[in-house]
């Protein structure tokens, strides 16, 4: 017999972690049946977008660790991509692959914790978890090799990155790509299977082909979806034509297949990092560029493959030493519009793996 509830409103957040970041989402329930969701977010701001147009286009890059960060490293090569677009600035090729290791290093971590923190959110901590932020962890030891921070990074630079690397940082990371491919296995035997995850996960929250395209959703969870759209591939940038690699995508575009696509993505990461490992050229780690950078009166949309999905800058040049505009294209922002339509007709539990699947970084949204 159906049972006829009021409705009642519940306000979810904002906490940290347990909202993957200071988010809100204002909740309406027909007893544990979600009707509406609303995004309530702002508690973060900080303004990055207005204070980067106060200063030189070098003095910008630490401000780009702050927006992702838990991919600073991608949120650096953007930026400066861009500049470089818009200044004709050339980047030498040992940068270029130096760029490359840490990007693909920077995914593994990012993907790691997606994954780590949606099994968290269906309710089994310590395994899973902790495995993946064991590996975490050994790419944030590279990252603190070869510029002396763990979390926000400051590494590249227009024309190139800051410095080159330790003659020990090769070695260390040939030793990670080894072992990493054993580690993925581990965690498939504990999660691809298990079938409370399958009960949990398989057929929750779809996003159908149409509707993400139309969203313009980006990264894995577009992928799920069953688009095969990377960046890397279709609008290929730095040296990414030079490697072999697949784009994982899903069929069904639920909470299973965004897991799915965000391991198989960390195997291709692994494969890329082989490659470039391998033949990455002797020379110059960084072009020369005037201190006080002017580009031309002009503007420029660089974007790149986040892990999160496209992370692009707006810039407009006016020739000062400053840009007279500054925007950021938030993957994460863009594919949290969809949440409405992944959410109603779930329950309250659903709800929070669903958000989650979504893997949202709420520097990015709020900047």
């Amino acid at each position: 017999m159906e049972v006829r509830t009021e409705p009642f409103v519940l306000n979810l957040g904002p906490h940290h972690p347990s909202t993957h970041g200071v988010f809100r989402m204002r909740v309406t329930f027909d007893g544990e049946v979600v009707t509406d969701v609303e995004p309530m977010f702002g508690y973060l701001h900080r303004g990055i977008e207005k204070l980067a147009e106060g200063r030189t286009y070098t003095q910008i890059i630490p401000l780009t660790d702050r927006l992702d960060y838990l991919a600073a490293m991608s949120n650096n090569w953007g930026y400066v991509m861009a500049v470089e677009k818009l200044a004709g600035v050339p980047v030498p090729e040992r940068a270029e692959y130096l760029r490359v290791i840490c990007g693909e290093l920077m995914r593994i971590a990012s993907h790691a914790l997606a994954t780590g923190f949606l099994i968290n959110e269906l309710g089994a901590f310590f395994t899973p978890l902790m495995y993946m932020y064991r590996e975490r962890e050994k790419i944030l030891d590279l990252f603190d090799m070869l510029c002396g921070q763990r979390l926000t990074y400051n590494y590249m630079r227009i024309g190139g990155v800051s410095h080159d690397a330790p003659p020990e940082f090769f070695p260390a990371v040939k030793q990670f790509v080894r072992e990493m491919p054993s580690y993925i296995d581990e965690y498939e035997g504990l999660i691809t299977t298990n079938e409370i995850v399958l009960s949990r996960t398989k057929g929750v929250g779809v996003l159908p082909r149409n509707l993400a395209i139309n969203a313009s959703a980006s990264g894995p969870f577009l992928r799920a979806s069953g688009v095969q759209w990377d960046l890397r591939r279709k609008d290929p940038y730095s040296i990414y034509d030079r490697f072999k690699f697949d784009i994982p995508t899903g069929q069904n575009g639920d909470v299973y297949d965004r897991y799915w696509v965000r391991i198989n993505e960390m195997r291709q990461s692994v494969r890329i990092l082989e490659q470039a490992l391998a033949d990455i050229p002797k020379g110059d780690h960084r072009s020369r560029v005037p201190h006080l950078l002017r580009p031309p009166v002009g503007e420029v949309y660089g974007h790149i493959e986040a892990p999160r999905g496209e992370l692009g800058y707006y810039l407009v040049s006016d020739n000062s030493i400053a840009p007279y505009r500054f925007h950021v294209r938030p993957a994460t922002m863009i594919n949290l519009t969809t949440l409405r339509e992944l959410a109603v007709g779930w329950k309250l539990a659903d709800l929070i793996v669903i958000f989650g699947s979504i893997d949202v970084v709420l520097g990015e949204i709020d900047r």
